[in-house]
């Protein structure tokens, strides 16, 4: 099934969906490939084309990665757990009420998709990391965008990679020829109705020549 939006609903409602997953309704492995084509048409840095794609559906495998991917996420979510009862400290309670929820069931969502780069991308400098993960991420969101279009609900998430070692091991990933860079959780979603987010008006994060002066969008140069 395809919803068919357009270019703005496309970018303007693709979420991070984590309790509106459908755990129960598998997702096919021909959606999947539709997604991932999709993904493999996004630009690479000097036409590089080295991404890899390892797609989980094993049971027993998600189980062992869910429980790094737990202990990482209770270890991060402890200390923001105690912040401040402002407004933003009550939107950051929702969102890690969403995402405890997503690290409960983390092995209950039925795909996820863990984009890699060759070599490994420790330590290098800034120069060549943003090389490389420039190179792998707009593939990984472009794969989010089309699977946004057929149904289905992702999240970028990267706490499993505390333990991306041991997570290689249990996934059959080569750790010292192939670095990890994200894992997104893929499943259909309850309900298609996603809207667009509240965000600060772009004014407010956008500088014109001169940093952290607002950009005025009103007066052409």
């Amino acid at each position: 099934m395809r919803l068919n939006l357009t270019a703005d609903e496309l970018l303007s409602t693709t979420r991070a969906v984590r309790k509106r997953l459908d755990f129960d309704r598998p997702v096919e492995p021909s959606v999947l490939k539709e997604c991932l084509e999709s993904a493999v048409q996004a630009p690479t840095g000097g036409n590089s084309q080295g991404w890899r794609f390892m797609v989980v559906t094993d049971a027993d495998k998600k189980a062992a990665v869910a429980e790094l991917y737990r202990n990482a996420w209770y270890d991060y979510y402890e200390p923001m757990d105690r912040e401040p009862r402002s407004d933003k400290g009550r939107q950051l309670k929702r969102v890690m009420s969403s995402a405890t929820y997503l690290a409960d069931n983390f092995e209950r969502v039925p795909v996820w998709v863990i984009p890699c780069m060759p070599g490994r991308l420790d330590n290098l400098p800034n120069l060549m990391a943003a090389g490389a993960y420039g190179s792998i991420h707009p593939a990984t969101w472009s794969f989010m965008l089309a699977a946004r279009d057929h149904g289905l609900g992702t999240s970028f998430t990267t706490l499993h990679l505390t333990y991306e070692q041991q997570a290689a091991e249990i996934l059959g990933i080569p750790f010292a020829d192939y670095t990890q860079c994200a894992l997104v959780t893929v499943g259909y979603t309850v309900g298609t109705d996603f809207k667009p987010a509240s965000r600060p008006p772009v004014e407010t994060v956008t500088y014109w020549d001169t940093w952290g002066d607002e950009a005025d969008f009103s007066n052409p140069a």
